[in-house]
């Protein structure tokens, strides 16, 4: 099992990433996908999900109608879509996979890298 994040950078605020979480030995119906952020000094946060069979997401409140999250069965990777990016967003993003999906770091069993976001102007 391998979970590969990419996208991340520096935006001014206002703008827009959108991160890619590329993974393999699995596919997407077998393991919810999660992204979860760390900004320094802070504990790691559950920021998005997409649920493995159905697809249901779940966001947590601060980014509410500004991210979004979505997959690509065909391509294995599961996408989140950052707009209106605030400072407060910047931290590393990791995308994780786990049989039961939600905003639980411990419910998730494999990781990725991490990719950085930066958003300053």
């Amino acid at each position: 099992v391998q979970l590969v994040e990419s996208g991340g950078g520096l935006v001014q605020p206002g703008g827009s990433l959108r991160l890619s979480c590329e993974v393999s030995g699995f596919t997407l119906d077998y393991y919810a996908i999660g992204w979860f952020r760390q900004a320094s000094g802070k504990e790691r946060e559950g920021v998005s999900c997409i649920n493995r069979i159905n697809g249901s997401t779940y966001y947590t409140d601060s980014v509410k109608g500004r991210f979004t999250i979505s997959r690509d069965n065909a391509k294995n990777t599961v996408y989140l879509q950052m707009d209106r990016l605030k400072p407060e967003d910047a931290a590393i993003y990791y995308c994780a996979a786990g049989y039961s999906g939600g905003p639980l770091a411990h419910k998730y069993g494999y990781w990725g890298q991490g990719t950085q976001v930066t958003v300053s102007s």
